[in-house]
């Protein structure tokens, strides 16, 4: 039946509707930041007070608000993309949590020193003046801030750290030349960007396939479910322990090593206990399908998902705030030398913590659909695998002095289980037609309908993985670094020059 007129105005309509809508939301998003910005000049301005030096506490508040906000739109994704490709939770559910779970970790237990930001990358002379430690560290936040915001245009996922690291190498080089950099820090560095994603992809693969062997590759899955459920369940309980202990509450209660053990075996211990009836209830009445199966992840994954955010709110808030801390000592101290001891003070606390928050609310969800959905097909299942492994391989990292980035670990991981799918599929290894499962990773005997050449060839080159996602990512990794330094470099050069006029 041919479209009436009628039918023709109210599709024209309708379609002026959806544009108005797109373009006013575009027009909103960087309107609240604006307004975000000019807040924290007002606050800055009122709690700095007066001095000589108190303009440039006030501009390097604005500054790191600019780069806090880009923090929350970038770095948060790691955490929620997972959870959010998985179905475990809508958007606005998972920005939600991740907002509320950042903000608590930057303000009660974000980091207390401005060291853990320059992670000693460089060492200022003792001749450098007051003034030009304030431009270096200035310099360094404006120029993070840049490129994690043409980072997070893109779609490229890029550690927060390594950029305003990068940054403060390049100001740092640009102010007292090459002979600051600690180069062991920097080669620590170049060596996460190998590490981090394949230890993140290795131990979420060996995760799923532990997943696949014990429960999807059974033929009553439901009681696999039913046994192995609660273990997985206890041994995410044990490691987010420790990795709280460690990366979530270290600067509140920091405890031996021991008692760290012994409190995450008691808790592996509770959660396996407790998770037993619960499983137990929701497999009577389930049915004998993988999808039935994987529902039972969606709890632990969003309880993950939440203190990852957390542990990411109390670790990557100095690297918005840090450099601001240091900014602030300088100039009520009038000198350079005790700011990498200072404790970051409750307000710049505050600045980090409200700008990731508000950032990762107006500009998270196109990063987060990125990480969640656009590298590879996520489940509940295979979400967990990821911020279980998340978790796992920064504790194990740490335990041996490697060089990790979470951000490298998160992406690393949704890359190892796609292509641990993709490997298994591609030998086979899969359902049977009537929908039970092999018991084990050999392939299934042929099927008896002998395949054309042409549906060999189709099933021989599928991909589950897009890997076009791969090189842009790997690459905004490694020019992370030299680009933020190169920004920030010229970024020094420019302040110089405006300081003297």
């Amino acid at each position: 039946m041919a479209k009436t007129t009628l039918d023709k105005d109210l599709g024209k309509v309708t379609r002026l509707q959806s544009a108005t809508h797109d373009l006013s939301r575009s027009i909103a998003l960087p309107g609240l930041s604006v307004l975000f910005l000019v807040a924290v000049t007002i606050f800055a301005t009122l709690v700095v007070g007066d001095g000589p030096l108190a303009i440039y506490a006030i501009v390097g508040a604005v500054i790191a608000g600019y780069l806090a906000l880009n923090i929350g739109a970038n770095d948060v994704a790691n955490n929620m993309g997972p959870a959010v490709g998985g179905k475990a939770l809508p958007m606005a559910a998972a920005l939600v949590i991740a907002g509320v779970c950042e903000a608590a970790g930057a303000i009660l237990a974000g980091g207390d020193v401005v060291s853990t930001v320059s992670k000693g990358i460089i060492t200022p002379p003792a001749d450098l003046g007051t003034v030009n430690f304030i431009l270096v560290m200035t310099a360094a936040l404006f120029a993070a801030a840049v490129w994690i915001n043409l980072a997070t245009v893109i779609g490229a996922p890029v550690s927060t750290t390594h950029s305003i690291v990068g940054a403060v190498l390049g100001s740092g080089v640009a102010a007292a030349g090459f002979g600051v950099v600690a180069w062991p820090t920097l080669g620590a560095i170049a060596a996460s960007w190998v590490i981090s994603p394949v230890l993140g992809g290795l131990v979420a693969a060996g995760l799923l396939g532990l997943i696949k062997v014990t429960i999807l590759f059974r033929q009553d899955r439901v009681a696999a479910a039913r046994t192995w459920v609660p273990v997985l369940i206890g041994l995410m309980s044990g490691v987010f322990t420790l990795y709280m202990l460690s990366k979530g509450l270290n600067r509140v209660w920091s405890p031996s090593g021991q008692t760290a053990l012994v409190l995450g075996g008691i808790m592996a211990l509770a959660g396996w206990l407790a998770a037993r009836p619960w499983v137990a209830r929701r497999a009577a009445r389930m049915e004998n399908r993988r999808k039935e199966v994987s529902r039972l992840f969606v709890l632990p994954l969003i309880c993950a998902a939440a203190l990852l955010s957390f542990a990411h709110g109390a670790n990557d808030v100095a690297n918005a705030v840090g450099p601001l801390a240091a900014i602030v000592s300088a100039t009520q101290t009038g000198s350079a030398t005790t700011a990498g001891d200072v404790a970051l003070p409750l307000w710049v606390l505050a600045i980090g913590a409200v700008g990731i928050s508000l950032g990762l609310a107006l500009f998270g969800p196109r990063l987060i659909r990125t990480v969640g959905e656009k590298i590879t097909k996520m489940d509940a299942m295979r979400a967990y695998c990821v911020a279980q492994a998340a978790a796992i391989t920064v504790l194990g990292a740490s335990t041996l002095g490697l060089p990790v980035s979470s951000t490298h670990i998160a992406i690393g991981g949704i890359f190892g289980v796609g292509l641990l799918r993709e490997i298994l599929t591609n030998r086979g290894v899969r359902r049977r037609p009537n929908g039970v499962a092999p018991e084990g990773l050999a392939a299934p005997p042929p099927p008896p309908v002998e395949l054309t050449e042409r549906q060999r060839e189709k099933t021989e080159k599928r991909r589950l993985v897009r890997r076009r996602h791969a090189w842009s990512i790997a690459a905004a990794w490694v020019i992370t670094v030299p680009a933020a330094g190169g920004l920030a470099a010229g970024m020094y050069g420019l302040l110089s020059v405006l300081t003297r006029l």
